[in-house]
């Protein structure tokens, strides 16, 4: 470390995936705090498999301070900055000279893991019970919940509902097809350009009127739509004029938010063309740390790395898992379905290499 660097404050906003890699990356560089609403990362394409078998959540749940040895964390939502300071919901201010915002998209979970894992079990214990089941909404998560669903619980009736043309629309029509295959065959009932207003629904409700007019009954539902971005606590502060109007932040080549010499920005929060997926969060955790390292041993910023955002004609596979065997893959040029897939996927989600970035076993003893 350069003499001195470790003094400089480093603050970073939110642990998924970008954050909890950059804050991982930077903690032996800089006096490092980071704020999250909860007190554990989530490897976050493992949920929908917690939800079918609850004791998977035991490896996918990691505390912040189990990988992060040399780091301050604060498990209490960031409200506001200022030009200096981070303030959060519990009333503390965390002093920084570099800034990162790694909010990603909302997400209901609780605070703490035990909370976390208790959750899965009831929702397991609500998929058990029920002889029927409704998934709202046909992006990945959805999918891959189905998925899980259709091939642990074969004899429940599952009923996706999608408000979109297609399946997985952030991927190409050939995955779309495949997905909506594979879930055909599995029985699962897919309604395509149906939505169901989420803020009619509640708790225990067992009837559902689709936009197009069609009842749906299941005996539980679960909402895989409708997240939004973990941003919206900005448009209040001295960073609320650098969102795009989707509530994006904007970047410039080296992941600095623009106008802003000492904040960056990295994982879905900010405003990059290109496919929203684990890959392109590390990546971007990666560029913005060595960036912030050479800034604190006073180098220029002329020899900053300079973040390039994939097209789709070169973007890493994007696998969603199609219960524990099999899975659909786009990669650049080719759209595959089906068990070979599935090797890279299915089985583990990928959490024991997850585990392993993080510098932790890949199974607990």
């Amino acid at each position: 470390m350069e003499a001195g660097a470790g003094d400089r404050k480093v603050v970073v906003v939110g642990g998924g995936v970008a954050g909890a890699m950059l804050a991982k990356h930077m903690q032996f560089d800089a006096d490092v705090v980071l704020i999250d609403s909860k007190e554990y990362y989530e490897v976050p394409w493992a949920r929908s498999r917690s939800m079918v078998e609850p004791p998977f959540a035991e490896r996918s749940l990691i505390q912040h301070t189990d990988y992060l040895s040399n780091a301050r964390v604060t498990a209490s939502p960031a409200i506001d900055v200022t030009e200096s300071e981070v303030l959060t919901a519990e009333g503390r201010a965390f002093a920084y000279d570099y800034l990162v915002i790694a909010t990603g998209h909302v997400d209901s979970t609780p605070r703490s893991r035990k909370d976390r894992l208790e959750q899965f079990k009831q929702d397991n214990k609500r998929i058990r019970s029920s002889s029927s089941v409704l998934v709202i909404g046909g992006g990945r998560t959805g999918v891959e919940l189905s998925a899980e669903i259709a091939a642990d619980y074969p004899e429940k009736k599952v009923t996706l509902v999608h408000e979109g043309p297609r399946l997985l629309q952030i991927l190409g029509p050939k995955a779309s097809e495949k997905a909506l295959r594979w879930l055909k065959s599995k029985g699962v009932d897919v309604l395509l350009g149906h939505s169901i207003d989420l803020d009619a629904i509640s708790e225990g409700q067992q009837s559902f009127t689709t936009s197009a007019g069609a009842t749906i009954t299941a005996d539980c539902h679960f909402v895989c739509a409708g997240r939004p971005l973990g941003s919206s606590w900005l448009q209040h502060t001295l960073l609320k004029d650098n969102l795009d109007r989707f509530g994006r932040l904007k970047v410039d080549e080296n992941l600095r938010v623009r106008g802003r010499k000492n904040v960056f920005a990295i994982g879905d929060v900010v405003d990059l063309p290109e496919i929203k997926q684990g890959f392109s969060a590390r990546k971007h955790a990666a560029v913005a740390a060595k960036n912030m390292k050479l800034l604190l041993r006073g180098g220029k910023e002329e020899k900053m790395a300079v973040y390039k955002p994939r097209s789709a004609a070169a973007a890493a596979p994007a696998v969603v898992s199609l219960g524990r065997r099999q899975a659909v893959a786009q990669f650049p040029f080719t759209t595959v379905s089906g068990y070979i897939p599935g090797l890279f996927k299915s089985k583990d989600l990928y959490v024991g290499w997850n585990r392993r970035k993080l510098g932790l076993e890949t199974d607990i003893i």
